[in-house]
């Protein structure tokens, strides 16, 4: 065993005639999870039953899995015969990334996140990345307390992010509160040494490099890993091309938004000319044309994947190759990302949800933080009183209130609120 298959767990978790390899049990693992299950009732983009059509975190994370095993086999096709072949990761450790990514997002999409950063501003924040590492080394009951258990390098390939959060009391900025810090909390300080052991002192300085903002204290991180460079580009993919076809379908975009948008973008190209293509299929009335486009772009981004050197001078070859879209095909994933946000998060309806959301969100933190003897959940008060004594109370309740659906949230609030929450 290398160690990067090793898990943090110590005891031997082998069973009789199992012919798994080691990412094969982190997959069932992850899918066999409370946590997984649970996306099922989260937002998206667009509010869970508001429309039968509209994805969710679950379907959102499936068609990620299956973008990225894609793209893994593009890149073996391009790298046969090289060096970097044996580097790729195996179908079981890329889905099992794309199907982990999201299941540290709250309840109620980036609305969900914003609320409980803005309540947990000063006392270690709360990003959707970190409580993702957080759920799989922590709190996820697979072992008593070191979550799933999963190998070294599934984890190193969920760290989107691979640098601890700052110093983050006394920040009262609405700015700040609105956009968290995408980071490893504090807290979990521990787990996230124990992901980069294997790391020389010089490749782990060189890999947790990050740019500070001009807004402190943000700090933007500047590398990942191979596994999560090809994750990130499966999830920007299915975001991308899925939830277009999501707004479309439901009328939430018209064709000329998207022409402006080409424009925009493009002006005159070949890509231009590709997307004005696309165009007049996507936004055609009959389901397979629309549905042959949605393929045409997936495969048009899928193909053109490419491996670089994102740190040259690394020694881990994990930290060394990145994959990365050329410049056109690059330019494409922003042209849909930016539609989608300017479009679709941004129009007033999403925004009076997320308004709603958010609310629901904060008024069950603060109930909770009033009163965490008498309202948290037996097993949640044990986490409580645990937390309260390594001086983290809030973190406990963060942890509950993040681990909702969408649906108990809101029939949480109604219990706790009545109607006063949003009459």
């Amino acid at each position: 065993m290398d160690h990067w298959t090793q898990r943090r767990q110590e005891q031997s978790n082998d069973r009789p005639l199992d012919h798994r390899n080691p990412f094969q049990r982190d997959k069932a693992r992850i899918l066999h999870s409370a946590a997984f299950r649970r996306l099922q009732a989260k937002t998206q983009i667009m509010g869970v039953g508001q429309n039968d059509f509209y994805r969710t975190r679950l379907t959102h994370s499936l068609e990620a899995a299956q973008i990225g095993s894609a793209l893994v086999a593009q890149l073996r096709l391009k790298t046969a015969n090289t060096a970097i072949a044996a580097l790729l990761p195996d179908d079981s450790l890329m889905e099992s990334l794309c199907l982990a990514h999201d299941i540290g997002h709250p309840p109620f999409g980036h609305g969900g996140e914003a609320a409980l950063n803005s309540r947990m501003l000063a006392h270690g924040g709360f990003e959707g990345n970190g409580q993702t590492l957080r759920i799989v080394g922590k709190l996820e009951p697979y072992t008593a307390a070191g979550g799933m258990d999963l190998t070294r390098r599934t984890l190193l390939g969920l760290l989107k992010y691979p640098i601890l959060m700052p110093e983050l009391s006394n920040i009262n900025s609405t700015e700040l509160a609105k956009k968290p810090c995408k980071a490893i909390y504090q807290l979990d300080a521990d787990l996230l040494s124990w992901i980069l052991a294997p790391l020389s002192e010089t490749d782990r300085a060189l890999f947790q490099y990050f740019e500070p903002l001009e807004k402190a204290p943000f700090r933007k991180a500047k590398y990942k890993s191979l596994d999560a460079s090809i994750m990130e580009l499966a999830d920007d993919i299915a975001y991308g091309v899925h939830d277009l076809e999501d707004a479309i379908v439901t009328g939430t975009v018209r064709k000329d938004q998207w022409f402006a948008e080409i424009e925009r973008f493009f002006a005159t190209s070949a890509e231009a000319t590709f997307l004005h293509n696309i165009g007049e299929k996507l936004f055609n009335p009959a389901h397979y044309i629309r549905k042959d486009a949605i393929g045409a772009l997936v495969n048009r981004l899928i193909t053109h994947i490419e491996i670089y050197q994102a740190l040259p001078d690394a020694q881990e070859l994990l930290i060394r190759y990145n994959a990365k879209l050329p410049p056109a095909e690059l330019e494409i994933l922003n042209l849909l990302k930016s539609f989608i946000y300017r479009h679709v998060i941004l129009h007033p309806s999403l925004q009076q949800l997320e308004f709603r959301g958010q609310k629901i969100v904060q008024a069950l933190f603060d109930a909770f933080a009033q009163s965490p003897e008498l309202l948290l959940p037996v097993n949640t008060q044990q986490r409580w009183h645990m937390l309260s004594e390594q001086g983290y109370p809030l973190r406990a309740i963060s942890d509950y209130v993040a681990g909702m659906t969408d649906e108990y949230a809101e029939r949480m609030a109604q219990r706790l609120y009545g109607n006063s929450l949003i009459s």
